[in-house]
């Protein structure tokens, strides 16, 4: 992803509204209209704007109303691009602003909408449109992770040593870019029942997805892909000729760059290979019951059965002060990294994404590591505490982070700590951003990030049919 610059209190990128001034919010105070006016909204929702409606009136606390309203929608707002092409829904969806779609972000942005889709046909036509673009993307290259909705547009990383196509933005191997399709496909299926998006187009998708994870298990050579960058930034190439550093084959499969778009240590990264395994049984699940392929279902739960055993049996390291925990990245030779990132999939988030029990007692070890200063990536300021990464650097603490705490935590106290910390750090403007300081919240990456700002929709609505007066 590219990198942004730090921002002072300024205009919101997307929204075409200024203001000059921010302060601390008092009680009956008028909160600024933030929203992007609704002429210049790119896809209106009855089923967003009731949840709206409702959470506005139920809840007290009327600065978190303004965040929800700003926030939740903000996906629908300023980043879809929605048409019928040849007879079928269609929908390209940017991060804010990258005029580019990833395939994680893509599927995360419109995700907490799902709920929402049995009272809303235009919303649910929307995502079913996401589906269908990403499929089309699977297809043009499941090694890259992010595209331009230009098919024939040249990529403008002119320095990248690699097979790039035209219409492709970005080209780095991670193995979240496939299964995020994944899961959004399934929830979808799930949720409405209907079947539409899942043609033969899609059925290809999905077993394009289990060959490249195949290949990248690295059982017989390095596998076809391989990627470098003239750049500073060391986090943004691969070593050892662009194929990383070696790894030895147990099962696991390697991903060239972590869902930060930041370059893996030791590739073997286990988050992701949680998450492919996730992904694995539930693309069966569908392929057996839809597509009536029960030997392809098999060979997809075959790999995830390998994968899940692999982790298991390589990626639990004993710590000396939490007991066992799961590694970060691994390579199969024994060395280990110890850390977590913000973005997802990462440790924090595993039970989120339906990979572990919440109670397991290793990812209950794992959780206080990662969320400790035994993570090099967790900082701790006057302003907040949270978890960052390597991407925008030191000091600087994610709301995914926290927002992921949150919707990982059965604590009362815990959740309400989030939520009042993400409430206090918007920096004034209404808005989640990518980054913040960790002394000083006006300090922030990314004035328009809507990953940042739907998952934290998400947390807000989830809370409030669950524990209401955790909103107080």
């Amino acid at each position: 992803m590219q990198r942004r610059s730090f921002i002072k209190t300024t205009g919101l990128a997307g929204t075409g509204l200024m203001f000059s001034k921010f302060s601390a919010f008092g009680a009956g105070m008028e909160f600024p209209v933030v929203r992007t006016p609704l002429a210049n909204r790119k896809f209106n929702s009855k089923a967003v704007e009731k949840a709206i409606v409702n959470f506005k009136a139920g809840v007290k606390n009327k600065e978190l109303g303004w965040l929800f309203e700003n926030a939740f929608p903000n996906t629908l707002d300023t980043t879809v691009f929605h048409e019928i092409k040849d007879g079928r829904p269609d929908t390209y969806v940017i991060t804010g602003d990258i005029d580019a779609m990833w395939l994680r972000d893509s599927s995360a942005q419109v995700f907490p909408y799902l709920q929402l889709i049995k009272e809303d046909k235009p919303l649910q036509q929307l995502i079913a449109g996401v589906i269908n673009r990403q499929t089309k993307y699977v297809l043009k290259d499941p090694y890259a992770n992010a595209f331009y909705h230009d098919e024939n547009k040249k990529g403008e990383w002119t320095s990248d040593h690699t097979d790039m196509k035209p219409g492709v933005h970005e080209r780095k191997w991670e193995i979240d870019s496939l299964c995020y399709p994944i899961r959004l496909a399934y929830h979808y299926w799930k949720e409405t029942g209907d079947s539409s998006p899942f043609n033969n187009d899609w059925k290809e998708a999905v077993l394009t997805t289990y060959k490249v994870f195949k290949d990248q298990q690295r059982k017989e050579n390095h596998g076809s892909y391989h990627f470098q960058r003239t750049t500073q930034f060391a986090t943004d190439t691969l070593p050892m000729n662009g194929y990383g550093y070696p790894v030895k084959p147990v099962g696991l499969i390697c991903s060239a760059f972590r869902p930060s778009d930041d370059a893996t240590v030791f590739s073997f990264l286990i988050p992701s290979n949680f998450f492919a395994v996730v992904s694995l049984r539930q693309a069966a699940e569908m392929l057996n019951s839809i597509s009536k392929d029960a030997a392809s279902a098999q060979q997809l739960r075959a790999l995830a059965t390998e994968v899940e055993k692999a982790i298991h049996d390589h990626a639990i390291v004993q710590h000396k002060i939490y007991g066992k925990v799961y590694a970060y990245e691994i390579n199969g030779f024994g060395s280990y990294n110890l850390m977590d990132d913000a973005n997802v999939p990462s440790l924090l988030s595993l039970p989120y994404l339906d990979a572990v029990k919440s109670t397991d007692p290793i990812y209950q070890n794992t959780r206080k590591l990662v969320l400790s200063q035994s993570n090099p990536f967790f900082f701790k300021g006057t302003a907040a505490e949270g978890i960052g990464g390597p991407h925008v650097g030191q000091d600087m603490i994610w709301p995914l982070g926290i927002t992921m705490r949150a919707l990982t935590s059965s604590n009362e106290k815990e959740i309400r700590d989030c939520i009042e910390t993400l409430r206090k750090t918007h920096g004034g403007t209404g808005f989640m951003h990518e980054s913040f300081h960790k002394d000083d919240p006006k300090k922030f990456t990314r004035t328009w990030f809507a990953w940042a700002n739907t998952l934290f929709g998400e947390l807000l609505l989830k809370t409030y049919h669950q524990k209401k007066h955790l909103l107080a």
